[in-house]
C-alpha cells in the first residue's frame, strides 16, 4: 500500500449538484432559486447592513456631529527632532525631500517638545510662542512663510 492507492471510503464524496440542467434533473428552469423575489436574479449581492427589509442600523441611528470642509490640517514637527537632523537651515521643501516629512498639508508647524541644543534656521509657515523662544535662546533665527501653500 501507498500514497497512489489511497481512496476515500465509499459515500464520503457526493457529485456535484448539477442545477439548470432540464426538467428532467430536478433542479431545470429556476434552478433551484424559486420564482421571483430578491435572490431570484442573477448578479443579486445583498447590500451592506441588509437586515432582511427591516430598517438597517445605520439608518435607524441619528446623525451626529458634522465635517468642517475649512478645516486645516499641518504637518507638525517637534523642536527636538530638529536637533537630532542634520544641517543647520530648514525649509519646509528640504524637510519633505529629506524624508522627515511625509506630506505638508496646509503648512507646516513648528512645535516646542523635545531640547535644542544648536544654533539653527527654520523656515516655516507657524510657530508655536514656545518654540520660537526655544530657537531664539539656543542662538537660532524663525523665518514665518507668509503664503500657505494649497493641500493637495
Amino acid at each position: 500500500m501507498n500514497l497512489s492507492n489511497l481512496k476515500p471510503p465509499a459515500g464520503q464524496q457526493k457529485n456535484k449538484r448539477r442545477i439548470g440542467r432540464g426538467m428532467g434533473s430536478g433542479r431545470g428552469k429556476t434552478s433551484g432559486r424559486g420564482h421571483k423575489g430578491a435572490r431570484s436574479i442573477s448578479g443579486y449581492s445583498k447590500m451592506r447592513g441588509f437586515e432582511g427589509g427591516q430598517m438597517p442600523l445605520h439608518r435607524r441611528l441619528p446623525k451626529r456631529g458634522f465635517t468642517n470642509i475649512f478645516k486645516k490640517r499641518y504637518a507638525i514637527l517637534n523642536v527636538g527632532r530638529l536637533e537630532k537632523l542634520e544641517g543647520n537651515s530648514f525649509s519646509p521643501e528640504s524637510l519633505v525631500e529629506s524624508g522627515v516629512l511625509k506630506k505638508l498639508h496646509d503648512g507646516l508647524k513648528i512645535l516646542a517638545g523635545g531640547e535644542l541644543k544648536r544654533k539653527i534656521t527654520v523656515k516655516a509657515h507657524f510657530f508655536s510662542p514656545e518654540a520660537e523662544k526655544k530657537i531664539a535662546a539656543a542662538g537660532g533665527k524663525v523665518e514665518k512663510i507668509e503664503k500657505v501653500a494649497p493641500s493637495k
